[in-house]
């Protein structure tokens, strides 16, 4: 199979690198090569020295979005789980690589911040912590992601069978038998990659 990116993006405990992993362990069942780029994790190794500015984000993204397209022109699933607020920069990373497949994770902003255990967002929300994503600094949703899942309203199971079926259907992983989806979410999907021009 060809390598590819599935790039996550969403808000701060939204619930992006919980599915990234509950994908990465799918895949590599099915024998797959795969890397997770966890943004907490890439900013401590990968860009430890840079600060919170739009520009200091948009480097770090760059960053991903460079190793996430040397991983997989070679083979490897990159599986990228970071925030990463700014269309223009995604757009960017999207236009690099050959294979990138966008899934937005989706979690409203009240429900976030009942769910934040650090109680960050309740801090942002105070002033006491400033460009916070979705809060004092900005947060651009995609438009056209290939993939929507919004993790208030659905089980992990639910929005990893969305993923999981999606990158079946783009021919980006092989299909198992027996791991069948509802018609409904079957052609809810198919819905979508017919607008997206993919089939």
């Amino acid at each position: 199979m060809k390598g590819f990116t599935l790039w996550f993006t969403g808000l701060s405990g939204a619930g992006k690198s919980t599915l990234a992993r509950k994908v990465e362990g799918i895949l590599l069942e099915r024998g797959m090569n795969v890397e997770v780029l966890d943004g907490d994790e890439v900013r401590e190794n990968l860009s430890k020295g840079l600060g919170f500015s739009k520009e200091d984000r948009d480097t770090n993204i760059r960053r991903i979005g460079y190793v996430c397209n040397l991983l997989s022109r070679n083979g490897t699933v990159a599986i990228s789980a970071a925030i990463s607020p700014y269309k223009s920069v995604r757009n960017e990373v999207r236009a690099m690589m050959k294979h990138f497949v966008e899934v937005y994770v989706e979690c409203p902003i009240e429900v976030l911040t009942e769910r934040d255990v650090k109680g960050l967002y309740k801090k942002a929300l105070a002033g006491e912590i400033k460009n916070f994503t979705g809060i004092s600094d900005p947060y651009e949703a995609p438009e056209k992601p290939e993939v929507v899942v919004n993790s208030s309203t659905q089980t992990e199971d639910e929005s990893v069978a969305m993923i999981i079926s999606t990158l079946e259907m783009l021919n980006y992983i092989p299909k198992v038998e027996g791991e069948d989806y509802s018609a409904d979410e079957e052609e809810a999907i198919k819905t979508r990659l017919r607008d997206l021009g993919y089939i």
